[in-house]
């Protein structure tokens, strides 16, 4: 049996191409930058691979390898942008695994944002994008963080 995926990036990325969340797994505080730029060179592939596909498919697949990363991305209907970033090895990693990372990760972004409370005593300027929310600081985002952190343990403790 091929060991598990190791998580080491996730990144949120808004319809209008705005950072949500980005999300590091590694205890090395000087690759949180590095995975801001995986984050932002996946959406040039992302613009690619939608506009080749005419299907309503939401995982877009292996994106591209750097280094020691592999990344994959995953664009939903309202063009909300989920990239992963994964530990390169030699292991066969499985569509279904990557797939089954993703709909967890969606799920936690609509449970976030489905939250009534979240646009309470926000301004009227940042209602439309949730990037804007998160940016102004509204705390309860802290719901996402906290699932996408859960998610992240549970890949990388398997």
């Amino acid at each position: 049996m091929s060991p598990a995926p190791r998580l080491n990036a996730v990144a949120y990325i808004s319809f209008q191409n705005h950072p949500i969340l980005v999300r590091t797994f590694v205890n090395n505080q000087r690759d949180d930058l590095k995975y801001h730029y995986v984050a932002h060179t996946s959406l040039d592939v992302i613009e690619e691979r939608v506009a080749a596909t005419k299907g309503g498919e939401c995982y877009l697949g292996h994106l591209y390898s750097m280094e020691d990363l592999a990344v994959y991305g995953w664009i939903s209907p309202s063009k909300l942008k989920i990239v992963i970033a994964l530990a390169l090895t030699d292991a066969v990693v499985k569509d279904k695994e990557i797939l089954t990372i993703f709909k967890a990760l969606h799920l936690a972004y609509h449970r976030a944002l489905s939250n009534p409370f979240l646009r309470l005593n926000a301004p009227a300027e940042v209602l439309n994008d949730p990037a804007a929310l998160l940016i102004s600081g509204n705390a309860r985002w802290k719901s996402l963080t906290k699932r996408v952190d859960a998610i992240g343990k549970a890949i990388n403790d398997a």
